[in-house]
């Protein structure tokens, strides 16, 4: 039940931004389309920094700001991983053990 739910939610997320990207897509669109820059049309989302050096994420009219510093800090007190990270190590380890025992294999083939 609980693979299923890790799933779902990993593709709910996936779709979601999907359909933000489709939407940003699509502005850029209308945009070109135009030939000129309308203030009438808003941007899907937006970041950028602010001069106190955080950063500021707009979601369709929704502003948030992000210390990544205190972020990072957060993380780090959970010892939160890299999913990539770690699915990279793990594969990285495999092909090595892979090679190694073909590379047996072969020695103990000629010798």
């Amino acid at each position: 039940m609980a693979k299923f739910m890790m799933k779902s939610l990993l593709l709910s997320v996936v779709l979601l931004f999907g359909v933000l990207l489709g939407m940003q897509t699509a502005q850029q669109g209308l945009i070109k389309m135009k030939g000129y820059d309308d203030p009438s049309i808003q941007q899907v989302f937006t970041v950028s920094k602010t001069s106190e050096g955080e950063v500021e994420a707009d979601v369709m009219g929704n502003k948030r700001v992000v210390d990544l510093e205190e972020k990072q800090k957060l993380l780090e007190e959970r010892k939160a991983f890299n999913f990539f990270s770690s699915i990279g190590k793990s594969l990285a380890n495999g092909i090595q053990a892979v090679i190694q025992k073909a590379v047996e294999a072969f020695h103990n083939l000629f010798v």
